[in-house]
């Protein structure tokens, strides 16, 4: 099996987190690609909105009717606390041994990299493919292990470049606009998620 795994707080799940998962699946040959949801991020201050348990059901909900090689992985909300990748793949790993596992991420994320736990172990089990996004172009940080690669071969440790999603959509910008007009549609969000925020009032 190859599988995509593409994590995030999806704080809320936005039609930009949907056409990245599009490219994955267009470019990256993989038989699967879940959506990582995670408890508590540790790499940025918790930025307030609903719990983990509700960011799961908007994401179930934005990939209704989606994909059906898309699912949902809740282990990281499971498993509570701070969501390190380095323990979700080497959970993965045991839990399904065998199976080659790609990371898929936006490249504004590229430089913070080096600074995540262990991470030259997580390129011991896992490769990379990088989506575009305005600012960040995509250059490959220094990590033992990690390389440049024109496609993903199901080897770990290789970086393989997606193209732009063209939708520069970020989850905070989302956030400001739900709470500041909250009757207004902000742009960018699956209309089930949009229905969903509203009858049960999150992000207020």
């Amino acid at each position: 099996m190859r599988i995509g795994l593409l994590g995030g707080a999806f704080n809320p799940p936005h039609m930009g987190h949907l056409k990245l998962a599009r490219l994955a699946l267009d470019q990256l040959d993989v038989d699967e690609l879940r959506f990582v949801p995670s408890a508590l991020s540790p790499h940025k201050p918790d930025p307030g909105g609903p719990d983990a348990e509700a960011r799961l059901k908007l994401l179930a909900q934005a990939l209704d009717g989606f994909d059906p090689r898309c699912r949902l992985e809740p282990l990281e909300v499971e498993r509570g606390g701070a969501s390190y990748t380095v323990d979700t793949l080497e959970a993965l790993t045991r839990r399904e041994p065998g199976t080659a596992w790609i990371l898929v991420m936006g490249s504004d994320q590229l430089p913070g990299l080096p600074q995540w736990r262990h991470a030259a172990r997580i390129f011991e089990l896992a490769s990379v493919a990088v989506a575009l996004r305005p600012g960040a172009p995509i250059q490959v940080p220094p990590l033992p292990g990690l390389h440049a690669s024109a496609r993903w071969s199901g080897r770990p440790g290789e970086l393989v470049a997606l193209p732009t999603t063209d939708l520069d959509l970020a989850s905070s910008a989302l956030r400001d606009r739900l709470r500041t007009a909250p009757q207004d549609d902000p742009g960018g969000l699956p209309p089930q998620v949009l229905g969903t925020i509203r009858s049960e009032n999150l992000y207020r």
